[in-house]
């Protein structure tokens, strides 16, 4: 939906071959690292797009102090391999295990984790190739202001390259699951999930069409034996049962009344897994996301815990009224970020991930992008904020209110990257014109 012609890609595999290319390159550099994102986030037009993959090397790792220095073109599915047979899990990351490292980092991701939250507060130091071609390392002690930048920073302040992360235990999870009117999540969440110490991930389910009710699904630590004992899951998730379930529920209403008779089956089910086992998705499993005429989607709210209950009639409210064809609205947690400067947890946030269908064609981008300045003005009016993967709809006024500290980062940009080397569609749309 968001093509993009750069100039050229290349793909280094090294620290020292980035920190040359930067060098040797006078017009825009972008990056790139799954290349997951939806609104032109890891290229330019006309620009050299570096392509992190190939840089993808262990440089250090020690399992008894839990840290684990990699390459950022590596993927979360290769850490996984690489810390498993330690025992050892990765502490803070998406639900799919495809993403580069990178990647995740220039987006500030989150996951499912209770008592986790932005990807930052994982994050001991990196290596950032500057726009001159010089290497740094930041961290929170050591050139404090890049590490702040950098991470959700999108590629804007130079390429990471390496990155020490902090893991943790893997550990064995049952899955347990509940229904309940969604009147009653905040309050059940406060009293029974969030200080719950054996949980480890945890989500409700809003179902459409009518979002009354939603099924709490959390995977807590336990002693039981395993029932499914297969360490990770497989590279390729893909089958034809799952796939015709989401084309059966996003083809009509009777489609998503059947998703909850299919929910009830599964969810009947308490099956025992390793941490592992669980963050490991890959995502075949989603497939076909696109389709020649259709594509599915995400978008993403963050609201102050104290203001669920005012922010999800409305998000109702609009999706209905523009009659948006929402396959699943997932509810996660996540506690502060600990400074970043482009952070969308300023404070402890609930995430309203929607996942949905729409047509490609102009007219229906345009009606989204009508529907999603409606869901950006209403999270905006509760104090909240929305996650900037995604398409460019947001006016440069929305992007600016809900990333307030977005002047201060552009600042920084223009000391570290004076003749705006690092570009992206994203950064091009909402950095302003003149920065002092």
């Amino acid at each position: 939906m968001t093509p993009v012609q750069v100039a050229a890609v290349v793909q280094p595999e090294s620290t020292q071959q980035v920190a040359e290319l930067v060098k040797s390159t006078s017009g825009s550099i972008s990056i790139a690292g799954g290349k997951y994102s939806m609104g032109g986030q890891t290229a330019m037009p006309g620009a050299l797009q570096i392509d992190t993959r190939k840089l993808n090397h262990v440089i250090a790792f020690n399992p008894e102090q839990k840290l684990l220095t990699i390459e950022a073109g590596a993927s979360w599915r290769q850490v996984q391999e690489l810390i498993d047979p330690y025992g050892l899990s990765v502490k803070i990351m998406q639900s799919f295990a495809n993403f580069s490292i990178g990647g995740s980092l220039a987006v500030n991701v989150h996951g499912r984790y209770i008592g986790e939250g932005p990807i930052i507060l994982s994050v001991e130091q990196f290596k950032i190739v500057l726009a001159d071609g010089s290497v740094v390392i930041a961290s929170p002690q050591e050139n404090q202001d890049i590490f702040y930048g950098a991470i959700g920073g999108y590629g804007g302040l130079g390429v990471i390259t390496e990155v020490t992360l902090r893991l943790a235990d893997n550990v064995k999870v049952k899955r347990i699951s509940r229904v309940m009117p969604i009147t009653q999540y905040y309050q059940y969440f406060s009293q029974h999930v969030r200080s719950d110490k054996a949980a480890i991930f945890h989500n409700a389910v809003m179902y459409p069409p009518d979002f009354k009710k939603v099924r709490l699904i959390t995977f807590e630590q336990t002693q039981e034996p395993l029932t499914i004992s297969d360490r990770l899951r497989s590279r390729f998730e893909h089958s034809r049962k799952q796939e015709r379930r989401i084309k059966i529920v996003a083809s009509s209403h009777f489609g998503k009344e059947l998703r909850k008779l299919y929910d009830e089956v599964d969810y009947a089910k308490q099956p025992v897994m390793w941490r592992n086992y669980e963050a490991s998705y890959d995502v075949s499993f989603l497939e076909p996301i696109a389709e020649k005429n259709k594509s599915f989607a995400l978008e993403e709210y963050f609201i102050p815990v104290e203001r669920f209950d005012d922010f999800y009639p409305e998000l109702i409210a609009i999706l209905k009224k523009h009659k948006v064809n929402v396959v699943n609205i997932s509810i996660r947690h996540a506690n502060p970020d600990s400074g970043s400067l482009l952070a969308w947890a300023r404070t402890e946030v609930f995430a309203f991930v929607i996942y949905y269908q729409q047509a490609t064609d102009e007219r229906s981008k345009e009606q989204v992008g009508i529907w999603t300045r409606e869901l950006i003005d209403a999270v905006l009016a509760n104090g909240g904020s929305y996650f900037l993967p995604y398409q460019l709809h947001a006016t440069p006024e929305q992007f600016q209110r809900a990333y307030p500290q977005a002047e201060q980062f552009f600042k920084l940009k223009a000391r570290l990257d004076p003749e705006n080397k690092f570009n992206n569609m994203l950064l091009e749309r909402y950095r302003p014109k003149t920065v002092q």
